[in-house]
């Protein structure tokens, strides 16, 4: 048994002075076959938070019914259709996990069960900052929409994207001016994740000349874990309409606030009634170091990665208040796929490190280990 003892919303910091929590949720490419897993038969509170987004899916998301069985059906294997239980538990071709109708709806249900996880420790985040998808289930934590709700506009998301060109994102190391010149209509700056790390959108074609071109030009590039052009134009026409759906759904009063990852302010409640901030978000551009930015501009924080793997994580530490110590960075899981039990070793260990935070008003219940 390991308890997080009260304060649990705070850590003392070199001076005693306390700094609260703030949760990053990944979102496209942090994905991985089997991602969180291993919690299902350690983690009460995750197994059964899973199990509720995953019949929201079915239900409100409309996910779990007769697939296509079209071009956007991955590996030809029921596509959208497919069961995402079985897809998640069983599966074992990471390609087919990088696929929209696997990766966006998994990483929201997984996003969202950790966060409750860490939630029924008594953590009260004074901030979540979710990274493209992850930025709907942060939405969800905070009280903006209800589960059901939140799958339902996933599943419209997911149900317009199955189908899109073939496309692709690719991470350079490099800053958005460094990589300016090589861009154009066709290849976009789809995220900014750190000061010198941008991550290229585009559909395939062109996104491999740009590849070669960035290569040649002495830049390291790598693949980012998608067979979609999130965050580029490229998908504004299979998004076309999906404020409609998004405009039914009502909206309520954060209660915890949102650092959004697309404009890098605290989200409004204007922002969040507004169906195009929503049906925009495959769209736009993720600004995660800006956002990351304004977040520890407020305040230093312990920053908390509520979702698979370790990507969040090795971005805010290149942030100077995280490499200073001033703030600090407690990945939940693990950096990639592994056995079942290290998840659980991993999920045990950040749990001890908050049980270390100092008295504060928070009282957190004890947890089960």
């Amino acid at each position: 048994m390991s308890d997080v003892k009260p304060g649990a919303g705070e850590r003392e910091t070199d001076d005693g002075a306390a700094r609260r929590v703030a949760f990053l949720l990944p979102g496209q490419g942090s994905q991985h076959i089997r991602m969180a897993a291993g919690l299902m038969d350690t983690e009460p509170v995750f197994a059964e938070a899973m199990d509720e987004a995953l019949t929201a899916l079915t239900d409100g998301g409309g996910l779990l019914g007769p697939g296509p069985g079209g071009s956007g059906d991955p590996g030809g294997s029921g596509g959208r259709g497919a069961d995402l239980r079985a897809s998640w538990l069983n599966g074992d071709d990471p390609a087919a996990m990088d696929h929209v109708t696997r990766s966006q709806p998994l990483l929201f249900a997984v996003d969202y069960a950790l966060g409750r996880l860490v939630l029924s420790w008594g953590v009260r985040p004074a901030a979540l900052l979710g990274h493209s998808i992850g930025e709907v289930a942060a939405a969800v934590l905070s009280g903006i929409f209800t589960l059901r709700d939140a799958a339902t506009m996933v599943g419209d998301r997911v149900a317009r994207l199955a189908d899109a060109p073939p496309g692709g994102m690719v991470a350079v190391a490099g800053s958005p001016d460094e990589v300016a010149p090589h861009l154009g209509d066709d290849i976009v700056i789809g995220a900014v994740n750190a000061a010198r790390q941008t991550v290229l959108a585009g559909l395939d074609a062109p996104l491999r000349a740009t590849t070669a071109a960035l290569t040649d030009a002495g830049f390291v590039v790598r693949g980012v874990a998608a067979s979609t052009a999130f965050h580029s134009p490229a998908l504004a026409p299979a998004m076309s309409g999906a404020g409609d759906r998004i405009a039914a759904l009502p909206v309520g009063e954060a209660r915890i606030p949102v650092m959004s990852g697309y404009t890098a302010r605290f989200l409004t409640h204007a922002e969040a009634k507004d169906p195009g901030f929503w049906a925009r978000q495959p769209v736009a551009p993720v600004l995660f170091w800006p956002a990351v930015g304004a977040l520890l501009a407020e305040e230093d924080l312990v920053l908390v990665e509520v979702g698979p793997g370790q990507g969040l994580s090795q971005l805010a530490r290149r942030h100077p208040a995280v490499r200073s110590g001033r703030s600090a960075m407690i990945p939940l899981l693990p950096a990639g796929p592994g056995p079942a039990a290290a998840d659980s070793a991993a999920v045990r260990a950040a749990a001890d490190e908050l049980a270390r935070l100092p008295l504060g008003t928070s009282a957190p219940a004890a947890r089960p280990v």
